[in-house]
Parts: C-alpha cells; sequence; structure tokens
C-alpha cells in the first residue's frame, strides 16, 4: 500500500498514535485519508455530521465533544469577535471573551431524542440518520459513519442521502469493512473482527483526528524549531 504522509505539524500525531498503537501502521494511509476529507470541510466552513449504534452511538457524541471545544489546544475568539461582545453587553463581554472557544461544527446525529424516536416510531427506525442527515447535510458537508460490522442498515440508509446530497462519506468500520467499505468515499478499517476490540482501536483513531483538526485549525507552529507555541 501506498504511504502518505503528512507536514510536519501534523504528521507528528501520526508517529505518535503508531507508536501507541503499533497494529495501526497498517492503515495509516486511509487515517490520513480521512482527516484530508474532514480538513477540506472545515475548511470552508462545512460541517460533521456522525452516527453509530450502541458504543458507536457514545463515540459519535464523543467525537462532536472533542471538536466543538477545546480538546488539548485554546481556541480563543478572535479580536473583532471579542470587540463585538463587549459593545454588546459590558458586563457579560468580557467574560464570555473569556470562556467562549471557538468550533469545529460537528453534529451527532445520535444525540436528538425527541426527533429520533419519533421517527422512529411514527416512520422508519431504519431511516432516523437518513432523515437526520436530509434535514442538517448540505453539499460540502461531510458523514462519518461508525459501524463495527460495516453493515448497520441506518448507517447504510444514511449513505445513500448523503450521496445524494453530495456529502462525502467516511466508513468507521472493522477490518472486514462490510458494504460500508464498497460506497463509503474513505474507509478506515481497524484491524480487528470482534466487535469490542475493534471500539477500542476506533478510539485512539478519531482522537488523532481530532488532535490533527484541532492544530490545524487552532495551533500556531514554528517549523523551523518543530516547536507549537500556543
Amino acid at each position: 500500500m501506498e504511504e502518505k504522509t503528512l507536514d510536519l505539524r501534523l504528521q507528528k500525531h501520526i508517529d505518535l498514535l503508531v507508536q501507541r498503537y503499533p497494529k495501526l501502521k497498517s492503515i495509516t494511509s486511509s487515517i490520513i485519508s480521512a482527516y484530508e476529507v474532514m480538513e477540506q470541510t472545515f475548511s470552508t466552513d462545512h460541517k460533521l455530521l456522525v452516527a453509530g449504534n450502541g458504543g458507536s452511538a457514545a463515540d459519535s457524541e464523543h467525537i462532536a465533544g472533542e471538536l466543538m471545544k477545546r480538546f488539548r489546544t485554546p481556541r480563543p475568539v478572535t479580536p473583532d469577535f471579542a470587540k463585538r461582545l463587549c459593545e454588546i453587553d459590558r458586563v457579560r463581554g468580557p467574560q464570555l471573551t473569556k470562556n467562549l472557544e471557538r468550533s469545529l461544527m460537528a453534529i451527532p446525529l445520535v444525540a436528538h431524542e425527541a426527533l429520533s424516536t419519533a421517527y422512529i416510531n411514527d416512520v422508519d427506525g431504519y431511516g432516523v440518520f437518513a432523515q437526520q442527515l436530509f434535514g442538517f447535510g448540505r453539499p460540502g458537508d461531510v458523514f462519518l459513519g461508525i459501524s463495527t460490522s460495516g453493515n448497520s442498515q441506518n448507517i447504510m440508509n444514511a449513505v445513500v442521502v448523503a450521496k445524494a446530497l453530495e456529502i462525502k462519506v467516511i466508513g468507521l468500520t472493522g477490518a472486514n469493512g462490510g458494504e460500508l467499505a464498497s460506497t463509503a468515499d474513505v474507509v478506515v478499517k481497524a484491524p480487528e473482527t470482534e466487535t469490542y476490540l475493534i471500539q477500542e482501536l476506533h478510539l485512539p483513531i478519531y482522537h488523532c483526528w481530532c488532535l490533527m483538526l484541532e492544530d490545524k485549525f487552532f495551533g500556531k507552529y514554528d517549523q523551523s524549531k518543530g516547536d507549537k507555541v500556543l
């Protein structure tokens, strides 16, 4: 398999990932490809939509949580926005300026219980993610479907809608890949076949994505010294 490389700022995260989880070395190319899709999405002010079932539903919310606020790097608001806050409210503005953190927009499609349960009850249980993707998604967004088997039908229905909306699809699966592997724009296959072992590898993969994205959009980096300057 052709190896892919990143610039020094981002490659360090892949190197650390492989150092800690040597088993993932064989899939670094696909991990980087998926990152590049997300980078392009956020670079054009679009968003990430995430869904999965069971443990993968928890992972969906986990990913969104890491992207919507700081993971490791401070994300202060811009001076212009800070100025507007303070002009609007001289008391609350300075506190908001201090506490607000810039986000990379990520929506977990598993988190809207009223909508989800109404749709499941009234229409179709297998279409619950597809409906939300249809409502939230716009061309230029990216859908991250997490399925250890790669065959979750509610994920696959969402993939069809994503394709129709011109939304790129990243699949995060186990070693077999399933149907998702043949339809996603990029598939990342954790090299395990048992569900809990696959899930144990999914977490460091998406943590690596979150670190790289945060470094790209909020990190200041001195290429000549190889040091991050916060």
